[in-house]
């Protein structure tokens, strides 16, 4: 994240005294027009500042015990990691910041699937159960749902030239896995399941609308009552489909 520091010979206070004036002209400037483009400026001028107080001491995880680390893996300590992540957004999560998003790129196993495959999951197997773990023994994973998936499946089938040491699979969109844990899900369930050679689903199929509005069940909003019109046809957050998922709900 950029631009946390004060610029040389700009102190903390000295900030804080420029956005209170800032703010006090828009605020006068607000009064008079009542235009709500300045109190959204306002309010985007605070969130900056309040994230420069705040961020630096949430990205410092030298507090942390080794046990931590240990339970996040190696890479724990090495900023920008997947591991390293993983913590942050535990962290985050302590803080209250409602929605966290992580990446981990490179899935896309086209061809050298056997050695390219056994790294990504390395990289995120252990650091995945320990922020659930983690969670779960800070008594956060009640109210924090986890999801963990991408946008699509892989074939079980060799795409290229079929060699002991590489191949690939293509992509696959008919069926895929997602995993949830938290928010108001059941643990230990497995719902869904393919045919023989995983090219189709065989039972209980789940739409992205359908977990769409899970999602947002599990977040305490009804989907079916989010709709608005736009451009002649009625729109909602999981579209006009999808149906909750009951069977994997606590």
């Amino acid at each position: 994240m950029l631009y946390l520091s004060d610029p040389p010979g700009v102190s903390r206070a000295g900030r804080r005294d420029v956005l209170d004036a800032v703010r006090e002209l828009n605020r006068r400037r607000f009064d008079a027009t009542l235009d709500p483009e300045i109190q959204t400026r306002i309010e985007q001028y605070e969130l900056a500042f309040r994230m420069q107080m705040s961020v630096p001491e949430l990205t410092d995880v030298e507090d942390e015990p080794a046990a931590t680390f240990a339970a996040y893996g190696p890479q724990a300590r090495v900023p920008g990691t997947f591991a390293a992540n993983c913590l942050l957004a535990r962290r985050l999560a302590e803080r209250g910041v409602r929605f966290i998003q992580l990446y981990h790129r490179g899935w896309d196993q086209h061809y050298n699937l056997p050695s390219d495959l056994r790294l990504q999951c390395r990289d995120v197997d252990q650091a995945c159960a320990a922020l659930v773990a983690d969670l779960k023994q800070r008594g956060m994973l009640d109210d924090t749902l986890v999801v963990w998936g991408g946008e699509f499946g892989r074939t079980t089938y060799c795409q290229g030239k079929l060699e002991p040491t590489t191949y690939g699979r293509d992509h696959h969109g008919r069926c895929f896995t997602i995993w949830l844990a938290g928010g108001g899900i059941r643990g230990g369930v497995t719902h869904g399941e393919t045919d023989d050679y995983s090219y189709s689903v065989a039972r209980d199929p789940v739409h992205v609308h359908d977990l769409n509005a899970t999602l947002l069940h599990c977040l305490g909003l009804d989907h079916t009552r989010l709709i608005y019109r736009h451009q002649g046809r009625d729109f909602r957050l999981a579209d006009v489909f999808g149906e909750v998922v009951r069977p994997i709900l606590a």
